[in-house]
C-alpha cells in the first residue's frame, strides 16, 4: 500500500503538457534521450515521417510511414532528392603530402582502379572512391570502401585529406591508420561537459515551478539564455576517448571529425539547379 501511494506522488508531479512543450524543456529532454543513440540534424524530420531504427550508434530512419515511393521516384528522375549522410563517419589526415601519399600506398592498390595519388582527385578538384586493405596484405585482408577528398593547395608542403567511410568500418580503418602513421599518442584528451549540470537542472526547475509572472531563464546579463545543443561524443566514439593523435617521427595528425561535418547527397536532374539556387559564393575580402 505505501509502495503505490508513493508512486502515485511521483505521478502527480509531472509536468503538464504546457510546460514539456517550452523550449528549455524540450532542448534538456532531446539531450537525454540522446546519450546512448545520437540524433542527426534532421532527427525531428524524419521521425515525423519515417520508422527510427537505432543502429551503429545512430537514430536513422528506416522506411516511410507513408506510400511515398512514387514521389521518391518521381524527384530522382525528375526533380531532386536530398538523403542525410551525416551519419557517415570522417577521418581527417593532416601532414606533409609525400609523407601522406607514401603511407597510404600501402592500403590500398593500383590495380583495384583510383589511388590516393591520382592527379584529378589530388588537386582537390574531384571526390575519390577506393578499397582500403591492410598495411601490404593486398589482395587479402580487405578491410572496406571509402571515399576521399583533398583539401586544395594553399602553397603550404602540408595538406589535408578527408576520408569517409561506413561507421562499422570506422574502428578497423581508424586502427590501421594509426599504425602505419605511428599515431599512437593522443594530441589533446577530450573532456565533454555535461549537457546538464545539477545545478543547472535545478535552477531550470525552480524557474519552471516559480509562481512569479517572469518564466523564461535569464543570465547575468539579463538575456533570455536557452540551453545549447550538445552532443556528447559521437555514435562510434566513447565520450571520454581521445579524438586526435599525432606522431611524433612524421608530425601527421589524424583527427576524428565524425559528426562535425554534415553529408548530405543529392539525386535527380536538377540536383545542381538547387545547389546554385542555395549556396551562393562569398566576396572576397582583402586586409
Amino acid at each position: 500500500a505505501e509502495k503505490a501511494v508513493h508512486q502515485k506522488k511521483e505521478q502527480s508531479k509531472t509536468k503538464c503538457r504546457k510546460a514539456r512543450r517550452r523550449h528549455i524543456n524540450l532542448v534538456s529532454e532531446f539531450n537525454r534521450r540522446q546519450r546512448k543513440n545520437i540524433w542527426l540534424e534532421t532527427h525531428i524530420w524524419h521521425a515525423k515521417r519515417f520508422h527510427m531504427v537505432k543502429k551503429w550508434g545512430y537514430c536513422l530512419g528506416d522506411s516511410p510511414t507513408e506510400k511515398s515511393y512514387r514521389a521518391c521516384y518521381r524527384a530522382m528522375t525528375k526533380h531532386c532528392l536530398l538523403q542525410d549522410l551525416s551519419y557517415y563517419c570522417c577521418l581527417e589526415l593532416t601532414g606533409k603530402e609525400n609523407e601522406l601519399l607514401k603511407q597510404l600506398a600501402r592500403i590500398c592498390s593500383i590495380d583495384t582502379g583510383l589511388t590516393f595519388e591520382e592527379a584529378c582527385c589530388l588537386s582537390g578538384r574531384f571526390e575519390g572512391s577506393l578499397n582500403l586493405y591492410r598495411a601490404d596484405r593486398y589482395p587479402e585482408d580487405m578491410l572496406g570502401p571509402v571515399t576521399f577528398i583533398w583539401k586544395p593547395r594553399d602553397g603550404s608542403e602540408n595538406r589535408q585529406l578527408w576520408i569517409w567511410m561506413h561507421p562499422a568500418l570506422k574502428q578497423d580503418i581508424l586502427r590501421e591508420l594509426k599504425a602505419i602513421f605511428h599515431c599512437l599518442e593522443p594530441e589533446e584528451i577530450y573532456i565533454p561537459e555535461p549537457a546538464t549540470t545539477s545545478i543547472q537542472e535545478g535552477k531550470q526547475m525552480d524557474v519552471v515551478l516559480s509562481l512569479g509572472k517572469k518564466r523564461k531563464k535569464e543570465d547575468e546579463e539579463g538575456e533570455e539564455a536557452v540551453p545549447v545543443k550538445k552532443i556528447i561524443g559521437d555514435g562510434t566514439r566513447d565520450p571520454f576517448q581521445s579524438y586526435s593523435w599525432i606522431s611524433q617521427t612524421s608530425g601527421t595528425v589524424i583527427s576524428d571529425r565524425t559528426m562535425e561535418i554534415l553529408r548530405y547527397r543529392l539525386i535527380g536532374p536538377l540536383s545542381h539547379s538547387v545547389l546554385t539556387e542555395t549556396l551562393k559564393a562569398a566576396s572576397l575580402q582583402t586586409v
